[in-house]
């Protein structure tokens, strides 16, 4: 099915494919939104919050920054967490920059990432990348 640039698997691997245009990050975070409120145990409201900010995060770098007409992302519950996959067809690894005052450019999503998740993989191959965090829940 492909609604609004969203291709979305409906299946138990909570998974979609994102056309990358500005509007997949908004389509993400509904979508991420949505798999947290399915969640049992319910996931605090804080914990929620952090979910969905990486991945608007991560599927905003993916548009922003990656080769490739589109994107996916992935929600895995865990027993102590939160699985967010983002993939793409870029091989490079994503990069820490300094953040833009001024302009608007961005460059704070990579590291807030990295600081509120419990763990951070990175895989690269030839045929792009697959960012891993997993935030508490």
């Amino acid at each position: 099915m492909k609604t609004h640039g969203m291709r979305l698997d409906t299946g138990p691997s909570d998974q979609a494919v994102f056309d990358k245009r500005p509007e997949a990050v908004a389509h993400a975070r509904d979508f991420a939104r949505a798999f947290v409120d399915r969640l049992h145990p319910p996931v605090g409201s804080q914990d929620a919050a952090s979910i969905e900010l990486a991945v608007s995060e991560l599927v905003t770098n993916a548009v922003r920054h990656a080769r490739g007409a589109s994107c996916s992302l992935r929600l895995q519950a865990e027993p102590d967490g939160v699985a967010v996959v983002v993939g793409d067809a870029d091989p490079r690894p994503p990069r820490e920059r300094a953040p833009d005052l001024v302009g608007g450019t961005g460059g704070f999503g990579w590291p807030m990432v990295q600081h509120m998740a419990k763990a951070v993989t990175v895989t690269s191959g030839p045929r792009g990348k697959t960012i891993r965090a997993v935030l508490p829940r």
